[in-house]
């Protein structure tokens, strides 16, 4: 296959626009910034608090719906032992949004964070909120190299373009945008790629539902033709498991920076509210051409392609189905947008990610620990060094694909099983601890590594109910919901050790000097500003001068 020079042709000026729209929104930052009182960091990290409510919706929804987003529900679809009923990932991300919305946009935005590190250092002090910081550092790095292998592949078989060369100009074209304008530059951009990604793929779906190859979805839904029905089903057996998958993709989603990073830019809690609603229907809407493409293939007589035989999945390249539909289902002409609507929706992760975990390591470990004098100017080139870093970092993870897709999947994990219940806990729970906190984290990483993970060839030494032998790996898979098992049971822990270590220090069980948390102080660190007396709209201290000197704890 020769070099797709019109395609690539397209993705530069694909490229060009974004860069363009990221350097305009840059001037736009800057403007900006000399009319807001806020301080140069949170002009780059938030925007000033003040970003517009339909650029807000896009920018949230844009974040969400990366490369993972469409390669995904395709795979799912289209594998005849998964199908429709496990692309549940749209519907996850609805419930991801609406919990958000009702519950942990009010007292993240009412509170002026900057981070959703900050309740934890309120809290806990520096040492333990920055160990529970650097998973998820870890995280957003792995996540920018799982975004860039997406985009490789995909272009690898459309374009027949290096995959090195994908993921390099991919990498380098977020990176100066993102280091140009900060969030200003990343929401505007998401908004170009989020209708890129509409128009793109939705284009395709009649040139693929169309195409002589493929019989009628409807009639290969529920029968067997080429393979299994493409709606798929849920064995009583795999109940659990898809009960667990379930909610780790949606409650696990709301312990991520970048989340926090859309709903701390609004202009109020009930923007950043209503934000998260609209953007749920966004999910479920620009989920189904990735439904369509995996039911088409599905339903699929390969050996009539140019493809030919084996199938896509017999060759073990399901994860691939979407751009290999593209470009044997489809004209040339209609496969190039596909790819620019793929490349659109990894961008806009992409920066996302960039930007998340800049804002992590400049505003909770350089301005609250190392450098707590640091000048404006000086933030921003902490913040730009730290995009460069995070995007290089991922960068040269991409080439080594198999073992990053293992890591961000098990990071995903452990997001879900460990982090989440800090969340709830450090925001819903004024008994919570930094004695809790620790227990939880201790307790909730030793049931995840006994509970055994077929992806790292660790086998189980804690044995759920339903529990099954996997002939092919050798590797012992568990069925019973044991991520949500151990993510209620981490949240529990850390309710009753904060309980019972605060009665211990009250009572005078313990002697206040080995209070090395200072629980008593910081009991309080932080309220709603509604129990303060302010009301919506008021004018509430920034979190930066609410922060204590918690430098030896």
């Amino acid at each position: 296959m020769a070099l797709n020079v019109p395609g690539l042709i397209v993705m530069a000026g694909f490229y060009l626009l974004v860069l363009g729209t990221g350097i305009w929104a840059s001037f736009r930052s800057r403007r900006h910034e000399k009319k807001c009182a806020g301080n140069g960091m949170e002009i780059t990290l938030l925007a000033g608090r003040d970003i517009n409510f339909l650029v807000g919706v896009f920018t949230l929804t844009a974040t969400w719906l990366g490369g993972g987003f469409i390669l995904g529900i395709a795979e799912a679809v289209y594998t005849p032992t998964l199908g429709l009923v496990w692309a549940f990932t749209p519907v996850s991300y609805v419930l991801t949004f609406f919990l958000g919305g009702f519950f942990f946009a009010k007292p993240m935005r009412a509170n002026k964070f900057v981070t959703m590190m900050d309740p934890f250092q309120l809290r806990y002090g520096n040492v333990l909120s920055s160990l529970l910081l650097l998973p998820a550092l870890v995280g957003d790095v792995l996540w920018v190299a799982c975004t860039l292998v997406s985009l490789g592949g995909t272009m690898s078989v459309i374009l027949d373009l290096s995959y090195a060369y994908s993921i390099i100009i991919s990498s380098v074209v977020a990176i100066l945008y993102t280091l140009l304008g900060g969030l200003y530059s990343v929401a505007y951009t998401d908004v170009i790629q989020l209708i890129l990604f509409f128009v793109g793929l939705y284009i395709c779906v009649p040139f693929l539902v169309l195409n002589p190859h493929s019989l009628d979805i409807s009639l290969t839904a529920f029968n067997e033709t080429f393979q299994t029905p493409w709606v798929g089903m849920i064995e009583p057996q795999d109940v659990g498991k898809w009960i667990d998958e379930f909610f780790m993709v949606a409650l696990g989603g709301l312990a991520y920076q970048a989340f926090y990073q859309r709903i701390l830019s609004a202009a109020s809690y009930t923007q950043a509210q209503v934000t998260c609603f609209v953007s749920s229907a966004f999910c479920l809407i620009l989920g189904i051409p990735s439904i369509i493409v995996g039911a088409v293939a599905a339903s699929t007589d390969w050996n009539s392609t140019s493809y030919g035989i084996p199938t896509p999945f017999e060759r073990g390249e399901a994860g691939a189905i979407l751009p290999i539909a593209l470009q044997y289902l489809t004209p040339t002409y209609i496969s190039i947008a596909g790819i620019g609507a793929v490349a659109a929706a990894v961008m806009s992760s992409l920066d996302s990610t960039l930007l998340s975990a800049a804002s992590l390591f400049s505003s909770n470990i350089y301005k609250n620990i190392i450098r707590k004098q640091a000048s404006d100017r000086e933030m921003q080139w902490v913040i730009r060094i730290s995009v460069v870093v995070v995007g290089l970092a991922g960068t040269a993870l991409t080439f080594l694909e198999n073992s990053v897709l293992v890591f961000w999947t098990v990071n995903f994990d452990m997001t879900y099983t460990i982090m989440f219940p800090q969340v709830v806990c450090v925001l819903f729970f004024k008994s919570s601890n930094g004695y809790g906190a620790t227990t939880g984290i201790l307790m909730g990483t030793l049931l995840r590594c006994l509970s055994g993970e077929p992806l790292i060839k660790l086998q189980p030494v804690i044995y759920f109910p339903g529990y099954r032998l996997d002939e092919e790996s050798g590797m012992y898979v568990q069925y019973f919901p044991y991520r949500s098992f151990i993510m209620v049971s981490t949240i529990l822990t850390i309710l009753a050790v904060s309980y019972l270590t605060s009665l211990m220090f009250s009572k005078g069980v313990l002697p206040e000097k080995w209070d090395l948390f200072k629980i008593k102080e910081q009991a309080n660190a932080f309220v709603h500003p509604e129990e303060k007396g302010y009301k919506e709209g008021q004018k509430v201290p920034s979190v930066a001068r609410q922060l204590p000197d918690t430098t030896c704890c």
